[in-house]
């Protein structure tokens, strides 16, 4: 699949390259970032060159794992200040897994709300998905909040649901439908009936 850029008011979402390794280095230096998410701790400067050289453009080659750097929108092609990281990865027909972090320094400003929603309506439109989960690790406040706000149902707790560091943890799954933004599926829906 070929990278695209997504853009909104604020924000231009695009595929990293190597020109962005400072920028993702810099960001994961923040502890809650390690914490919270599987990227390594300690995260090294190799990390972020592999990441941004490899794993972002192989996944979007293989159509595995769309990775979007979240850039402010500042009318050049490449964004201003990389404000945070969102992933789509694929997991089975019609559903992908979002994933994110956002910069210590521009928290609190929607940016990440505004980039998953931007996302998972163009995965719906142009990928074809009926499905968007969100899982993270049970008291991450945080990615809670950024998926509630954008339209994600909280559906549970999935225990030992997710590997960090080698370590198993309960976490909260979630889920958005195009039907949540007034998108049709690809697929039929029946939902049970309550």
């Amino acid at each position: 699949m070929e990278p695209v850029t997504l853009t909104s008011r604020r924000l231009l979402l695009r595929t990293v390259d190597p020109s962005d390794a400072d920028a993702v280095y810099d960001a994961c230096q923040d502890p809650d970032i390690q914490r919270w998410t599987t990227i390594p701790s300690p995260y090294l400067r190799e990390h972020a060159e592999s990441f941004t050289g490899q794993l972002a453009p192989d996944g979007w080659a293989d159509g595995s794992m769309l990775n979007f750097g979240v850039f402010l929108h500042d009318g050049t092609a490449r964004g201003g200040d990389l404000v945070a990281m969102l992933g789509i990865s694929m997991r089975s027909l019609g559903t992908g897994e979002i994933g994110f972090w956002a910069a210590k320094e521009h928290r609190g400003n929607g940016y990440v709300t505004e980039a998953a929603v931007l996302a998972a309506r163009w995965a719906f439109t142009e990928v074809g998905l009926d499905r968007v989960e969100w899982l993270a690790e049970v008291g991450n406040q945080g990615s809670r909040a950024v998926a509630e706000r954008a339209g994600f149902t909280v559906e549970g707790v999935l225990r030992s649901g997710i590997n960090n560091k080698g370590v198993r943890r309960d976490c909260w799954v979630g889920s958005l439908l195009p039907s949540d933004l007034g998108l049709p599926s690809t697929a039929p829906y029946l939902p049970a009936r309550r």
